[in-house]
């Protein structure tokens, strides 16, 4: 079986990650100024947890250049079971450390955004890269 070669689709799914860190970014900010520094840090950290989660499961993924199709496949049930845990194991530690400084409509709207980022990036990126655009 002939090893499967992504380099398309690592560009792809590290380009999920950058737009989501970069919402992230925006929302932290508009949060900030607009509500103050706890709702700013809300926004950052919902948000960083979701780019945090999706960072995991790219690493896990795309960490070899060339792979046989079954491996791959294995690679992203890892990657999404890593995903889920990662995205646990962050909402428990700040929800248990910073409940006090929290701002419950900022963290979870943050999160679903930065997650909404998938529906809008993904389709986008995949007909540039049918199209050849991101070579590889």
């Amino acid at each position: 079986m002939a090893a499967v070669e992504l380099p398309g689709l690592r560009r792809v799914a590290y380009g999920v990650v950058l737009a989501q860190a970069v919402l992230t970014a925006l929302l932290a900010a508009l949060c900030y100024f607009k509500w103050g520094p706890r709702t700013g840090l809300s926004a950052a950290l919902g948000g960083g947890i979701g780019t945090a989660a999706s960072l995991a499961l790219a690493v896990i993924v795309f960490r070899k250049e060339a792979r046989e199709l079954a491996e791959l496949v294995r690679a992203f049930y890892a990657g999404e079971a890593a995903k889920f845990g990662v995205t646990i194991v962050l909402f428990v530690v700040v929800l248990v450390t910073m409940k006090r400084t929290l701002v419950p409509g900022a963290l979870f709207g943050a999160f679903v955004a930065v997650f909404l980022v998938h529906w809008v990036v993904l389709p986008r990126a995949m007909r540039r890269l049918d199209r050849g655009q991101f070579g590889g």
